[in-house]
Order: structure tokens, then C-alpha cells, then sequence
């Protein structure tokens, strides 16, 4: 019986890279979380990557057979995720024929959503995989629990692999007049405060000292993150400071430059739509699911631009909580929960195989109260 939409989980990968390979694919009830198709194939010798095509292929093929119109397919291959979205170029010859073909399949639907989900999340998926991989290289089989749940499988405690992570090291900027305020500021270009260049300074330090060896430092175009971004790429050798767009804050539109109090009083409506989900703008200005797509590819930019290497992020308070949020595979609850301080800092590192590990979260040793 034909359903209308389904989730799509795949994976893929080798023993060697190129090794013995296999891939799995997982087709999901997007309400019940049922499966209703899995498919796996031991494939030879060939890499990572070519394996996670192979896998997402199997899945698309499967949604189409089911007569599914529209398909959320999930991955932890970033690589997989960002070039099907068409935000990475396809660079390796060897991947253009089986982008085209997921690409054809794709089109087959009313609608196709890749989105990047830790491993953790994809279990299912992957035990496939290794599964298919074993019968590559000449193991014998290991049973897959059928309709398995990854929600409730055991986490793994496995070391992460010898490849370098990609680290993240993000600051919010120092104090401004409109954060003691407790005002909005969206595209407001509000400076720092005498306090603010303080915070800025001793942020400086304390970065030098958890990322001595850094490739960047990538700034908010606004000046309280310019100003803050210089003091740190200063205290680093004397950087130039990278300005890029998609890490500004979000526009609040007609609620910059107000409290929460004000914005209350004359949009109580406007507000409480707001706050209940991430895709409502405030009046005139952008919602947090518009920040979240422009965060997500200026991540992924960083990590294809620094494979391995430390970058430092100077933005704001929505940017670098959607940027966690996402490493933290959590639900969008987290936005309205977690507190960062004016010129707090965040790290987390990225693995090419999709894995993330958050170090930190609003540090504020460095800073002296008041």
C-alpha cells in the first residue's frame, strides 16, 4: 500500500577506505517510527564515501517503490548531506555518477529533505552497514535486530577515529549598553561598552590559550563582534580578522532596540507565536529557522574550508545557540533554556565522519565579575 511520506536513514562505509564495503538503508513511518523496508548489499572494495551513496540510493529506491511523495532522507555523512542539498561542490569524479543518480531518484518526489543527523541517531542504519561490510570482507554475518529502535540502543563508547577534528571555537562579543539593558539587538550596530573592550581583552587570553594554533578567525560583520574578533586574532599573532555574513544575528525587526517587557505590552500575539516556534519572524524581522540555515552552511563552509584545523567563531547570542543546538542533537526547547553571557566561550570539534563532541559551553572563567 502506497504511504505519503517516509524517512529515509542510510549509511555506508569501508574497512580500509577503499576496504571491504557495504551499506544500510532504513525506510521509517515518520509518525510511528515503524520500519516498513530495510535494504543492505555488501559492494566490494571501495571507499567511505561511494558506500554512503550507495546507501542513500537504496533508501530513495525503496521510498519509491512504497509510492512515498515526500521523503526526509537522514545521514551522518555531511558529505553525502551537503553536496545533495547542492551547498558543497561534487569534486571526486568517482561520486558525479551516483550524485546524479540519488539526484534523479530524488526528483521523483513532490518533495526530498536531506538533513545531517549525528551517528548515534542513525544506528539502524549503520549496523546495516557493518553488517554488509563483514560479508565484504569474509566474516561471518552478525543478525541485525530487525525494526530496531536507535533511540533506544546503547550509546557507543568507542574512541572517536585517529583523523583530526575540525574545532570550533565560539565567542559570543563583549558587553554592549543594549545587553545591561537587556534590549534586543538584531542588525542594531551597537558597540561595545568600556566594559565591553574589557571582556574583549581577557576573552583574548583565554581563547590563546585553549587554541594557541589557529587557521581563522571568522566575524559577525557587526562591530561589537569586530571589535571583540580583533582583540582575539591580536592576542593570536596579529590575524587578519575574516568578516563573514551568515554569522549576524538574527533581525529582530521592529522589536530591535526594545526589551522583553516592551516587545510583551505591544506584540503579546506577535510574541507568544514567536517563542512557540522557531519558523516565526518577529514583525519585519527573520525567524530562527532562517538563522539556522544560514548558521548550518557557514558551518559547513568552515569545516570544508578547515579540515582539521581551529577555527574562531565571534558571533552572537542566536547564531552560536542554533550552531550548539544542532551539535547537541537537541530539540529547539534548548533556545529558550541556555544562557550565554556576553563574551562566554564555546567549543566543539567535527570529525569527517560526522561526529561532534561540544567541550564547552558559555565558559565565563576569564571574565571578572562585578
Amino acid at each position: 500500500m502506497a504511504v505519503r511520506a517516509v524517512l529515509v536513514e542510510a549509511d555506508g562505509g569501508s574497512r580500509g577506505n577503499p576496504g571491504p564495503a557495504g551499506y544500510g538503508a532504513v525506510v521509517r513511518d515518520p509518525a510511528s517510527g515503524e520500519v516498513l523496508v530495510e535494504r543492505s548489499e555488501a559492494i566490494g572494495t571501495s571507499t567511505n564515501n561511494v558506500a554512503e551513496y550507495r546507501g542513500l540510493i537504496a533508501g530513495l529506491e525503496a521510498a519509491a517503490e512504497l509510492g512515498a511523495v515526500e521523503v526526509e532522507a537522514r545521514m551522518d555523512s555531511k558529505l553525502v548531506v551537503e553536496q545533495m542539498s547542492g551547498r558543497w561542490q561534487i569534486k571526486h569524479p568517482g561520486l558525479r555518477p551516483l550524485a546524479a543518480r540519488a539526484a534523479a531518484l530524488a526528483d521523483r518526489f513532490d518533495s526530498v529533505r536531506f538533513t545531517w543527523i549525528p551517528r548515534d541517531r542513525n544506528r539502524h542504519a549503520d549496523a546495516l552497514a557493518n553488517a554488509a561490510m563483514d560479508a565484504a570482507a569474509g566474516k561471518p554475518a552478525k543478525q541485525v535486530e530487525v525494526g530496531a529502535d536507535p533511540a533506544t540502543a546503547k550509546p557507543s563508547w568507542e574512541p572517536r577515529p585517529t583523523a583530526t577534528a575540525t574545532r570550533l571555537v565560539l565567542v559570543r562579543h563583549g558587553e554592549t549598553e543594549w545587553t545591561v539593558q537587556g534590549r534586543y539587538a538584531g542588525r542594531a550596530d551597537v558597540p561595545l561598552s568600556d566594559r565591553g573592550r574589557e571582556q574583549a581583552a581577557a576573552t583574548a587570553a583565554r581563547v590563546a590559550e585553549l587554541a594557541p594554533s589557529v587557521a581563522a578567525v571568522v566575524s559577525s560583520p557587526l562591530s561589537r563582534c569586530t571589535a571583540t574578533a580583533e582583540a582575539i586574532a591580536g592576542a593570536l599573532g596579529g590575524q587578519p580578522v575574516r568578516r563573514q555574513d551568515d554569522w549576524v544575528e538574527c533581525d529582530f525587526g521592529a522589536w530591535d532596540g526594545r526589551t522583553f517587557a516592551e516587545v510583551r505590552e505591544g506584540w503579546p500575539g506577535e510574541l507568544d507565536a514567536w517563542l512557540a516556534s522557531t519558523r516565526v519572524a518577529p514583525p519585519g524581522g527573520e525567524s530562527f529557522a532562517a538563522v539556522a540555515g544560514r548558521v548550518d552552511r557557514a558551518v559547513a563552509a568552515l569545516r570544508e574550508a578547515y579540515p582539521g584545523e581551529t577555527v574562531v567563531v565571534v558571533s552572537h547570542v542566536s547564531p552560536i545557540k542554533l550552531a550548539l543546538r544542532d551539535a547537541l542533537a537537541a530539540g529547539d526547547a534548548f533556545l529558550h533554556r541556555l544562557y550565554l553571557d556576553a563574551a562566554g566561550v564555546s567549543v566543539l570539534d567535527m570529525w569527517p565522519d560526522g561526529g561532534v563532541a561540544v567541550r564547552s559551553v558559555n565558559d565565563t572563567a576569564h571574565l571578572v565579575t562585578r
